[in-house]
């Protein structure tokens, strides 16, 4: 795979034909693109599961690694080289399921990385088990008499935790979920974008069809800064379902926070004093 300046290039995918992951893949590409981004300069972040494969079809700096542990890797490096722009693609198990702690921590946290789930409300890359968001009542080849579980609100849980970039897009309108995406990378902390994506093979309820009918985006006029309309904008979810920034507010990050990292030196350029790592790890060790 041959990489030129400011060129993302994508590689074959093992998704299935139709897979709403490809117009995800496809929109961060553009959108890192019209961000003038490098490929050297994106550190892309995931863990396990259909979704999670997507930093290897992208040219770019790439880790997946365990189950649901996708952020603490991101957070990591991101702290260790602030200079890196940092996204994590994954899917709704992987985020909100496995890694449903880190999630709620890492806003807390707020440090400055970019979260796109690619939610298609189905565990797909085990072939059809209900997943956190999915719907009570869905029926799947494990849960016959369907799932007993009430489904997350990941929009209404990261408000309510603290996040100040939450935001919901859907993976065929490509073009609201590129303006999306690119607001998600600039924002400065923690920001979290809800891709609702069909899984056509393991899905057969959360189709294109289903969403293309339920779907609206917001008006320009919608203040996302207004917090109280943003919880009621994430409480709906059933015959409408409302596409846009839902949520935005100015919020330190971490880095600017920490009296180290705020110098503005990447941590893996700041001197370390060897003597005393060695003192430290003769004393804990």
């Amino acid at each position: 795979m041959s990489v030129s300046s400011k060129e993302f290039c994508t590689s074959e995918t093992a998704w299935c034909p139709g897979c709403g992951n490809f117009s995800i893949l496809k929109c961060l590409k553009q959108s890192l693109e019209e961000l003038g981004k490098d490929p050297h300069e994106v550190l892309l972040v995931a863990g396990i599961g259909q979704a999670a494969k997507t930093p290897q079809y992208l040219s770019a700096n790439s880790f997946c690694g365990l189950h649901g542990r996708a952020l603490p890797v991101a957070i990591a490096a991101k702290i260790a080289n602030q200079n890196l722009t940092v996204i994590v693609n994954s899917g709704e198990g992987d985020s909100y399921g496995e890694g449903g702690n880190h999630f709620i921590h890492n806003i807390r946290r707020n440090v400055d990385i970019t979260h796109f789930v690619h939610d298609n409300q189905i565990y797909a890359l085990t072939k059809g088990q209900a997943s956190p968001t999915s719907a009570e009542g869905h029926v799947t080849g494990v849960q016959t008499e369907g799932s007993m579980n009430t489904p997350l609100n990941p929009i209404l849980m990261a408000i309510a935790a603290g996040a100040g970039f939450v935001a919901r897009a859907f993976s065929g309108e490509p073009e609201q979920l590129v303006s999306i995406m690119k607001q998600a990378i600039l924002y400065k902390g923690y920001s979290l974008v809800d891709i609702l994506q069909p899984c056509i093979s393991f899905n057969k309820i959360n189709t294109f069809s289903y969403y293309q009918k339920r779907i609206y985006k917001l008006k320009s006029d919608y203040n996302p800064y207004d917090k109280v309309e943003a919880i009621k904008k994430a409480l709906e979810f059933g015959n409408q379902i409302p596409m846009g920034v839902i949520y935005q507010a100015e919020k330190r990050t971490f880095h600017e926070k920490n009296s180290v990292l705020s110098s503005g030196v990447p941590l893996l350029d700041q001197h370390q004093d060897v003597s005393l790592i060695e003192k430290y790890i003769r004393e804990f060790v």
